[in-house]
């Protein structure tokens, strides 16, 4: 069985990588037919077309030679390709494992469709008690394997990225007045070392499908070493923007553990972040942000002991 040749990236996947990566990356993605049919000629597999999602790779459906559904991901960031790929083989391993073949080569790898389809299958009613017990088993695997030399540490990427971006938006913003009441909460910002883990960080419901047995599969990480409660303030915040944040919350505190007022901080250092980048791309969903934070800023200020200048 050989995999037959896709046409170019669909306009709106090239759209959202030349955003991420910018125009640079226009070279390879007009490379990615030509890649993707040398990765199925290598695994046997058969491709059948793009899943036109996310904004970091490329993604195209297929089937391996026993008519197993797979996804063939590739990556322009070869570093990326390679932490990722380490990350999940370390979370999901024998019966459970989501990586099915690597080419280190081609920055491309195959992985087990979850659910049966991209997207995976239907979420259970349990979805929030489920998701937040899984990512604390990944919390706990990543304590075994937080020394993987290649990942970033939350320390660089906040420093680096996360603090100059907002600095920079802050004076162009029209909701100054709602940034500056949370900069003091995100002012004194202190990881916790003995929770260090190897975090997701990414985590969207789009990134955490269901199997038919109603299991969730945390894919897609962007994995970087730092304190868990990063992690569970992003899935509080992100999971699902503007529905039930107070509930994971509180779930949030009943798993991991972590008192609510230790990342109710990291939860407003990542609202700010979103709502400014939001605003500046005259996002849709800049509102909801806004009312994210504000509800985060009078929980906060009902919880005296969340640290704030």
């Amino acid at each position: 069985m050989t995999g037959r040749t896709l046409p170019s990236v669909p306009p709106t996947c090239r759209q959202r990588l030349t955003g991420h990566y910018g125009p640079q990356v226009g070279q390879w993605l007009d490379a990615v037919p030509s890649l993707l049919a040398t990765a199925a000629e290598r695994w046997s597999l058969c491709l059948y077309g793009y899943y036109d999602a996310g904004h970091a790779s490329v993604l195209a459906t297929a089937t391996d030679r026993n008519a197993q559904a797979l996804i063939v991901k590739a990556w322009p960031d070869r570093s990326r390709y390679a932490r990722e790929v380490e990350v999940l083989q370390l979370w999901h391993q024998g019966a459970d494992a989501v990586v099915c073949a690597t080419d280190h080569g081609l920055a491309a790898a195959a992985l087990f469709t979850v659910g049966g389809a991209p997207g995976g299958a239907v979420c259970p009613e349990s979805e929030t008690y489920l998701v937040a017990t899984a990512l604390q088993r990944l919390h706990v695997a990543g304590c075994q394997g937080r020394r993987i030399k290649s990942l970033p540490t939350l320390r660089d990427f906040v420093s680096d990225e996360v603090m100059p971006r907002i600095q920079r938006r802050i004076p162009a913003t029209s909701y100054r007045h709602l940034a500056e009441r949370v900069l003091p909460y995100t002012a004194e910002l202190r990881e916790d070392l003995s929770r260090e883990t190897i975090l997701h960080a990414d985590l969207y419901r789009e990134n955490i499908p269901f199997t038919l047995g109603g299991r969730p599969v945390l894919l897609d990480p962007l994995p970087m070493i730092g304190d868990a409660a990063y992690d569970w303030a992003f899935w509080s915040v992100y999971y699902r923007l503007g529905h039930a944040t107070g509930r994971r919350l509180e779930q949030a505190r009943r798993t991991s553990g972590i008192p609510i007022d230790q990342f109710l901080p990291w939860c407003l250092l990542l609202s700010l972040d979103g709502f400014l980048y939001y605003e500046e791309t005259q996002d849709p969903r800049t509102p909801e942000m806004a009312g994210v934070l504000n509800g985060l800023l009078e929980r906060a200020a009902r919880c005296p002991s969340v640290p704030h200048t």
